[in-house]
């Protein structure tokens, strides 16, 4: 045998190896034990009330001033 096809070979038994691994680290984490842990997202009494992200003008608003900073660095100094 040669020594590139030796090479190759051990290559491929190190990268069989390490599929295999991350194979068995990803089944692993599948049957996570039961943990019964009860969370409450509905947080009510917030200064800005609880649910101000979900509304659609906090995200028109925010996605406005993006492109009016994107188009002022686009631009740039403009002194010329």
């Amino acid at each position: 045998m040669t020594r590139a096809n030796l090479t190759s070979k051990i290559q491929m038994l190190v990268l069989a190896v390490m599929a295999n691994t991350a194979t068995l680290l990803v089944k692993a984490q599948e049957k996570a034990p039961d943990l019964k842990v009860d969370v409450d997202m509905n947080k009510g009494g917030d200064a800005m009330g609880g649910d101000w992200m979900s509304n659609p003008l906090v995200w028109v608003i925010g996605a406005l001033v993006l492109i009016v900073l994107i188009a002022l660095v686009a631009r740039g100094g403009g002194s010329k």
